[in-house]
């Protein structure tokens, strides 16, 4: 008779929910996140951090969405972070493309309870005013500063900027480091060029522009979207070896103009750190309940898992205080063996 009463009180108790909780290290079965990004469908770069995401799924056995802007649009942007807080996730990574804009979105995911970790775009000071957890990112302007001293260490004192994402400060910031590293004022009068991303316009834009100003010693491309038709130029114009081409990110092509020597280096945020590391930080933030970036970074340096895809695809977060910085690191011809098999795809 005990036994049966046993049995009867545990079922009630589980009908009702009583005392018996997943326990905290295992995602509960059904948990979502999502993954909000200002990348237009066409960016192919963003395809790094959706197979990031995806990983991080399966290692810390939950679902995750993944909601781009479709054409680069940040009001679209917008529109998802706040049907994000409308689906209850539970938890949201998004990138900074728009301070200004995201605010508002932002705020309803937080009024809702939801956590917040930051990627990519924006810095960790903006990253803490959106009430993120942590950002996990590189410092735009210090990327685009330490690629501009490796230009003037080689006598440059003049670019071009390819700037095919103009609506995100992101873009500015990474020129208006390397034109503070080369001494150039008054850089966004004379040495940008807005292209968009298709790749013809790229291209007719930059051949345009090197003819009217034949003296640029430098190329400074944002993306593959500026720097896979950039290689063209170059080569067209019989450039390679004679201007300093650097582009941030990678891609195959990319990794093919630096072993052909058309690009000089490539700039490399490490994103698959910053989409596997969005998700896993919110995972890590529910279920131990905490929002302290120094209890999460610690949970993830014992992650095995975790611990395996970094020496797998030879990647090297650097952890701070507040979050991670997941760049910059620059490829070029003497380690670019090192990431050829997994660029495009997880580095």
């Amino acid at each position: 008779m005990r036994s049966k009463l046993f049995h009867a009180s545990l079922a009630a108790a589980l009908a009702l929910g009583l005392g018996l909780a997943a326990p905290a290290s295992q995602a509960a079965p059904g948990d979502r996140y999502v993954l909000v990004t200002h990348a237009a469908d066409s960016d192919s770069w963003w395809n790094t951090i959706k197979n990031s995401i995806k990983q991080a799924g399966e290692d810390f056995g939950v679902d995750v969405d993944y909601r781009g802007s479709g054409n680069g649009d940040l009001s679209e942007m917008a529109r998802q972070l706040e049907s994000a807080a409308a689906r209850n996730y539970k938890g949201v990574s998004f990138d900074i493309a728009s301070y200004a804009v995201l605010k508002a979105p932002a705020a309803k995911v937080t009024a809702k309870g939801i956590p917040i970790v930051t990627i990519n775009s924006g810095t960790p000071e903006e990253s803490k005013k959106l009430g993120a957890i942590m950002h996990v990112g590189q410092g735009e302007y210090d990327a685009g500063k330490a690629a501009g001293e490796r230009a003037k260490a080689a006598g440059v004192t003049s670019f071009v900027c390819v700037n095919h994402y103009a609506t995100n400060n992101a873009s500015f910031e990474r020129c208006q480091g390397f034109a503070d590293a080369i001494g150039l004022k008054d850089w966004r009068k004379t040495s940008m060029i807005d292209t968009g991303m298709d790749p013809t316009v790229v291209a007719s834009k930059l051949s345009a522009y090197l003819r009217s100003n034949p003296k640029t010693q430098a190329i400074l491309a944002l993306g593959p979207n500026a720097a896979e038709p950039a290689i063209k130029v170059v080569q067209d114009m019989h450039l390679v070896g004679k201007i300093n081409f650097g582009t941030f990110d990678l891609s195959p092509a990319i990794i093919n103009g630096i072993k052909s020597g058309t690009i000089q280096y490539a700039i490399d945020q490490q994103p698959y750190l910053q989409g596997y590391m969005g998700i896993a930080a919110l995972v890590i933030a529910h279920e131990q309940n905490t929002k302290d970036p120094a209890k999460i970074i610690a949970a993830l340096k014992a992650n095995p898992k975790f611990q395996a895809r970094l020496k797998q695809y030879d990647l090297k977060p650097v952890y701070t205080a507040t979050g991670v910085s997941s760049g910059p690191a620059f490829v070029t011809k003497d380690n670019v063996a090192t990431v050829e098999k997994y660029a495009g795809q997880y580095r």
